[in-house]
């Protein structure tokens, strides 16, 4: 999913598998990162369990070197 797709969502978080497929990262890599040491990301997440969410508005923050 590109940037601006992810722009044109209307929901307020995002999937892990969204992000993956952006930055180019294992999705599970991006899991364990979340549950271990979340500030290393560079964006916000939620860790819920085993559940990651993450705000729409923080990660395009992040996208755009905010």
């Amino acid at each position: 999913m590109t940037l601006k797709e992810i722009e044109a969502l209307t929901d307020d978080w995002l999937t892990v598998d969204i992000i993956a497929e952006n930055i180019g990262f294992n999705p599970q890599s991006i899991r364990n990162m979340a549950a271990t040491s979340p500030e290393k990301l560079g964006f916000p997440v939620v860790v819920c369990g085993h559940r990651v969410k993450v705000p729409r508005e923080g990660f395009l923050a992040f996208a755009r070197g905010r």
